[in-house]
């Protein structure tokens, strides 16, 4: 869903991709998180809450928002994912552009539908005027259709007043830009129980040789390290991901997303290496590589916070945060933490992540300044006061967010540069990146039980071979 939700709950977020990066959307799956709830200080960049000034700026002051047309007499049609309470929180970016415009608009949430929704309208008539999507690819398939249109000179000149160059290369196909990411998730968050930090005398680590010294010491404190939540497979996808993208950099990382490099490459295998030196060992992991199997994604950070603790430290998004509050009683940014995944290459500020990209169906004046709107730290700061919500528009303040969990998160996301890239999974074709008991997912989970790094580099070539891909 959007920015994300776990293909089946609700879920991924830096500035500045790279220039390669086609949109890919974390988020139809129905089983990804959505994004951006809770996240929490922890380590370095992210460390201690409070250490992130409430009037600190991720870049700039949001002024006075764009020039935008009155449109009164007007409407607009949005058609998006969110429902319940990210429902309400939109609702207070349509109300603001409203205020400023007076144009009507009316919101349509799909679910996790969204994109058959919008491909149901569009071919059928009655098309909204906007959709935002978390599924680049599916943006992209618009775009070649000729079903959306690219977005107005006004809308790129707010873009490039906002956002780092590669969000805009993002959002563009062949060249034209239709997309511009609205709402964000951090993929690359490591969330840990402080006391168990503290039993055992360990601090967040930075480096996965870090990682695997942390595990060793709290293994020897007789506290089980990691909680992992295999039953969900698309959470091994995840952290192959931020293993590989550290690993063997963004070009690759682009070349594998689009199979340009088969998955029995060097790089793939070095990055299946590495994580057997987690997955094989079952003294790190809550219940072993059989209990990993049997634990969801949801339980797996449950029970690393509730009490007792079944383990120290678990790996997810920043949505991870919000199963924190709604399943234990511990307090983010001081009983919950997070810090950046371990770096296990030489790329040490990178993010995985997803998000929630606006696209026009038409090119009407109203339309495009609902987009122009959409790309302002105006609107961005309309959400951001609500929580739950993180904007890869550099020019909004820190002091726009809640608090410091959601600072630090907006900090990750803002300086990881050209080291972000969109999730892998969610741009692969579905059968192989998205289907629960295939593929990509079923490969990992097979190679979390039998620890088989070239039958599993194998297997996930053969899978990928079956598939058309972008």
């Amino acid at each position: 869903m959007g920015a994300r939700s776990h293909r089946s709950v609700t879920v991924v977020l830096a500035v500045g991709l790279a220039s390669g990066l086609a949109l890919a959307g974390c988020s139809s799956s129905s089983s990804k998180p959505s994004a951006g709830s809770s996240g929490s200080s922890g380590s370095s960049s992210a460390s201690g809450a409070g250490s992130s000034s409430s009037s600190s700026s991720a870049g700039g002051a949001a002024g006075s928002g764009p020039a935008l047309p009155d449109l009164s007499g007007k409407s607009i049609q949005v058609l998006a994912e969110w429902s319940g309470t990210e429902q309400q929180d939109f609702q207070k970016v349509i109300d603001a552009f409203s205020a400023k415009t007076h144009a009507k608009v009316s919101y349509q949430g799909a679910g996790d539908q969204t994109p058959t929704v919008l491909r149901s309208k569009l071919a059928g008539g009655g098309a909204p005027d906007v959709a935002l999507l978390a599924q680049p690819g599916a943006i992209a398939q618009f775009a070649k259709a000729g079903q959306i249109k690219p977005l107005a000179a006004n809308v790129i000149a707010e873009i490039d007043a906002n956002y780092d160059p590669g969000w805009k290369k993002l959002g563009s196909v062949n060249g034209q830009v239709y997309s511009i990411m609205f709402k964000a998730a951090n993929k690359s968050t490591f969330w840990y129980n402080t006391a168990q930090f503290q039993q055992a005398g360990i601090t967040p680590p930075k480096s996965w040789a870090d990682f695997l010294k942390a595990c060793q010491t709290l293994s020897d404190a007789g506290i089980t390290p990691v909680s992992v939540g295999g039953a969900d497979g698309w959470t091994l996808t995840d952290w192959f991901e931020n293993v590989y993208l550290s690993q063997a950099g963004p070009d690759n990382y682009d070349k594998l997303t689009h199979h340009q490099i088969p998955w029995t490459d060097p790089t793939v295998v070095q990055a299946l290496t590495t994580l057997k030196q987690l997955f094989g060992s079952d003294q790190f992991m809550a219940g072993g590589k059989s209990g990993a199997l049997q634990t969801s994604f949801n339980d797996s950070v449950t029970q690393t916070f509730k009490s007792p603790p079944k383990a120290a430290m678990v790996y997810e998004g920043d949505f991870s945060g919000s199963v924190i509050t709604s399943t234990t009683s511990a307090k983010l940014g001081t009983d919950a933490k997070f810090f950046p995944f371990p770096a296990a290459g030489s790329l040490t500020n990178f993010v995985d992540g997803g998000g929630d990209a606006a696209l026009a169906t038409n090119d009407s004046p109203a339309t495009m300044a609902f987009i122009q709107f959409l790309a302002s730290p105006d609107a961005a700061q309309a959400w951001a006061s609500a929580g739950g919500f993180v904007s890869p528009n550099k020019n909004v303040p820190m002091s726009a967010y809640p608090d410091d969990t959601t600072r630090a998160e907006a900090q990750m996301l803002i300086g990881a540069g050209d080291g972000f890239r969109f999730d892998m999974s969610d741009q692969a074709p579905v059968g192989f990146g998205g289907t629960k008991g295939a593929g990509e997912w079923k490969d990992l989970q097979d190679f979390l039980s039998s620890g088989d790094v070239n039958g599993t580099a194998a297997q996930l070539e053969k899978d990928a071979a079956k598939e058309t891909w972008q």
